[in-house]
């Protein structure tokens, strides 16, 4: 293939790329967001390939390598259950940060590359950034990996004088990088290049073990965002135009959603990464303080039943325990069976709901929920004052009415779903624990309020079959 022929696909990979963000804005494009950014990559791969850069000899060891990581992926995909996406993302964005640093590491010690003066200066500045950018990514990426899939444990760890050692970790960056850029070998530009490597993989480490539970989905976001400029500082490297394109479409969108979900939770990108909130789960309502007044009204799966058959208006609320009990197909199910009897039924979605952006809405588009009836949580708070049943399924802290009433809580400001304000609301969970944030949680206590426990999926099976009964 000629390298104009070569430039073509690229360009027409980008157009693809960015017809797949578009597509990927919405539900109802979302699957043809998916098949544009297939095609784009299947093209851009096949125009790299078979590109002029690619010779004869090294054509077996790319073949090899793209059939072991497509039986690897097509592995992965098989195995890993809806509720491990978001670890799964937080893994894949650290494999693009190990990539980042391999590839920087080799452009670095290919003496087949050449340059001089300035175009040496500007070369040598975009490995050393593309390096510290990958090792950061990387090593947030696998914390990240291992608070969302539980082998972390999910709270804030926080140094004492964190900000202090970032700084001088910082300066300690700069100083090596003006090493590097004065190196007049490679094997005297590899000392500061290594040190470089390993800060950035401790700074990846402090900065994501600083951050809580609550926290994650911002993390995930950050981190999708971190990859993608690691892609662009590869593409630098590399001299590929694609790279940089697609890296920086990546990076920036990644920003972005960072920005929405940190204004979802009434926090700053800042307060975020210099220490999260949430202390894990599996703590008890009041174990951090005083519990709550009240007393809890328990209700049965045939009275919640009776009360959703008996209902004009419904708003599901789907959180991280309807994903773990996999239950959204029963949802789903009840939804349309409702819905058959004369009930209006809506869903109401966080911004923050589940362990990553856009959560909820996968499961329930799995589950084959009209898309009309999924709403997000600005458009659907004004309507619950004038709903009669509320069901909240495995949702915690953003259901959590001290994020309104209560000026010390730790998600003070945070905008929530304000379920509290039906006519009764319903909170389906395991025990009283509290949410991934570990804040106690006063509308358990509500007198308009029920908790219907046990295990989701198999309550509301009970559910269905009542109300078809």
């Amino acid at each position: 293939m000629s390298a104009n022929l070569s430039a073509v696909a690229y360009l027409g990979a980008t157009i693809l790329f960015i017809l797949s963000l578009g597509g990927l804005s919405h539900p109802e494009t979302a699957r043809r967001g998916n098949l544009y950014g297939i095609i784009g990559m299947a093209l851009a791969v096949a125009a790299t390939v078979f590109g002029p850069r690619v010779t004869a000899a090294g054509l077996p060891w790319i073949v090899g390598a793209m059939v072991a990581g497509g039986a690897i992926g097509l592995y992965a995909a098989k195995i890993v259950k809806m509720t491990q996406m978001p670890e799964l993302v937080a893994l894949m964005h650290s494999l693009v940060g190990l990539a980042a640093c391999l590839v920087g590491f080799a452009s670095y010690i290919d003496t087949s590359l050449v340059f001089a003066g300035a175009e040496k200066a500007i070369h040598e500045l975009e490995i050393y950034v593309g390096i510290y950018i990958g090792a950061v990514t990387f090593s947030g990426s696998l914390i990240a990996f291992g608070k969302l899939s539980g082998k972390v444990t999910s709270k804030p760890v926080l140094i004492p004088g964190r900000h202090l050692i970032n700084g001088i970790a910082a300066l300690v960056v700069i100083y090596y990088g003006y090493a590097f850029l004065q190196a007049e070998s490679i094997s005297a530009g590899v000392v500061p290049l290594a040190v470089m490597t390993v800060i950035g993989l401790l700074f990846g480490i402090h900065m994501v073990m600083a951050i809580g539970g609550a926290d994650m989905p911002v993390v995930v976001s950050m981190l999708n965002s971190y990859s993608g400029w690691a892609a662009a500082a590869t593409g630098f490297m590399l001299a590929n135009d694609l790279l940089i394109v697609v890296g920086a479409l990546v990076g920036s969108s990644g920003a972005i959603l960072s920005y929405i979900m940190c204004r979802a939770m009434n926090r700053n990108f800042l307060s975020v990464i210099s220490g999260g909130f949430g202390t894990g789960e599996g703590q008890k309502v009041g174990a951090g303080g005083t519990a709550p007044a009240g007393e809890v009204n328990p209700i049965s799966a045939q009275e919640t039943a009776e009360l959703l058959a008996g209902a004009k208006r419904v708003i599901i609320v789907p959180g991280y325990g309807m994903a773990v009990a996999q239950a959204q197909h029963t949802v789903s199910e009840i939804a349309r069976l409702l819905r058959e009897k004369g009930v209006e039924v809506r869903f109401g979605i966080h911004p923050v709901a589940g362990r990553m952006p856009g959560h909820m809405n996968v499961l329930l588009a799995e589950a084959k929920v009209p898309y009309d009836i999924v709403l997000e949580m600005d458009e659907i708070n004004p309507d619950f004052p004038d709903t009669d049943v509320a069901l909240v399924i495995g949702a915690n802290d953003i259901v959590n009415p001290a994020a309104e009433d209560d000026p010390e809580s730790p998600i003070a400001g945070m905008p929530v779903l304000e379920v509290w304000k039906a006519k009764t609301s319903i909170v389906m969970k395991r025990s009283m624990a509290t949410g991934y944030a570990g804040v106690d949680n006063p509308l358990f206590y509500k007198e308009n309020n029920r908790m219907l426990f046990g295990d989701a999926k198999k309550t509301l099976d009970e559910v269905l079959a009542a109300l078809k009964g």
